[in-house]
């Protein structure tokens, strides 16, 4: 047993890429690597190895590298002096997002049948089994300082939005909002040719014409294949919201209060608000609420995402359907676009804590912006 322990170690996956790393390995120990991922590998024989993967130490469900992360290239060899291993590994990874592992989950409203809870006021996400692939997700919602740079140099390249979007005081680090769902998606692609990716979102079926211009009444198709940004569906956005754990009402519980989320405090009316009552104190505004509070303000999920409830809903890809509306459990992408209405989630800082549950589904006319504090979003990107 001592001569199998020196071969067990942990090794850090960074998500700028996990590099050589040279280590002696005298017992087994777990540690929290950048982006809440950690990985466990060790030796089943002198060439064979077990690679896993977790992105929550406190309740671990450790999965296979090989299902979980992409790798292009993993050696694990002890040609090193002894008591000495070698990873060599690249992924490809990108900075400021988290790894959402491979698999399935409850989607929907749990707790709709629960006489204890009764949480009944959500009567379309009856829960469903869905399988989702892994897929990297923004840590934080897409800052205004973000959306400048790249609107920028979109702007320089043939790109044109309906709206300019906003950030409270134009600080860098505050969500970006007043942004439209078909603003976001160019947006996206702005950004994957920008960072010399492969845009998702076009014009045409045969994906060939990359969509940069257009709003209301221009059709977008969106392959899945291109390893570009894009907007979650709306699977993936509440399997990453729930952070690993099953049928809670929020990301972290079935409470929730101003400590953990930018939201408007109501406890009279909701059981599981612990408050305190009004606009939360730190999304203030010079003292003036409601307003949105910095990205990554409250702590993280699971998953190590911050704001997956409250702050800003956030746009999806999905057009809405009741009770879904989706075609298949395995990697849904939503409804037809009869409803007219993309899909929206989590929550804002102007709305009460009822609208920052997982479960909790809204949509609105893609061309829809508003003014002020509502809605913002993040990217994924498929591996």
């Amino acid at each position: 047993m001592k001569t199998l322990l020196r071969f067990l170690f942990i090794a850090l996956a960074l998500f700028t890429g996990v590099h050589l790393a040279t280590a002696q390995v005298t017992n087994l120990g777990i540690a929290p690597a950048p982006g809440r991922q950690s990985v466990l590998y060790w030796p089943v024989s002198s060439t064979n190895y077990i690679l896993q993967t977790t992105t929550n130490l406190v309740t671990p469900n450790w999965v296979t590298a090989s299902n979980a992360v992409t790798v292009n290239a993993v050696t694990v060899t002890n040609s090193a002096p002894a008591g000495y291993f070698r990873l060599l590994a690249t992924t490809n990874t990108t900075a400021g997002m988290v790894l959402i592992p491979a698999g399935s989950f409850t989607m929907g409203n749990s707790l709709f049948f629960n006489t204890a809870t009764n949480d009944s006021d959500i009567p379309n996400a009856n829960p469903t089994n869905v399988y989702v692939s892994a897929f990297y997700m923004d840590v934080n919602l897409v800052s205004y300082g973000q959306w400048t740079n790249v609107s920028m140099y979109a702007t320089s390249h043939g790109y044109n939005f309906l709206n300019a979007g906003a950030g409270k005081n134009s600080a860098t680090n505050q969500p970006v909002q007043t942004v439209n769902w078909f603003d976001c998606v160019k947006w996206c692609n702005a950004r994957s040719q920008q960072a010399g990716l492969t845009p998702v979102y076009y014009t045409n079926a045969g994906f060939t014409q990359v969509f940069t211009n257009g709003d209301s009444g221009t059709t977008v198709y969106q392959n899945l294949a291109a390893n570009g940004y894009r907007l979650p569906t709306e699977a993936e956005w509440e399997k990453a919201a729930r952070g690993g754990l099953a049928g809670n009402r929020f990301p972290w519980g079935n409470s929730i209060s101003e400590s953990q989320a930018n939201y408007y405090g109501a406890t009279a009316s909701y059981s599981y608000d612990l408050g305190p009552n009004d606009y939360n104190a730190i999304g203030s505004d010079g003292g003036i609420s409601p307003a949105t509070s910095p990205v990554g303000s409250f702590a993280p999920n699971g998953y190590g995402l911050f704001d997956m409830a409250g702050n800003l809903r956030q746009w999806c890809w999905d057009w809405y359907g009741t009770s879904y509306g989706q075609p298949t459990t395995n990697n849904p992408t939503g409804a037809g676009s009869a409803s007219g209405q993309r899909i929206i989630r989590g929550g804002s800082c102007l709305n009460y804590a009822t609208y920052s549950r997982c479960a909790y589904r809204d949509a609105s006319n893609p061309v829809s912006f508003f003014f002020i504090n509502t809605i913002g979003f993040r990217c994924v990107r498929g591996l």
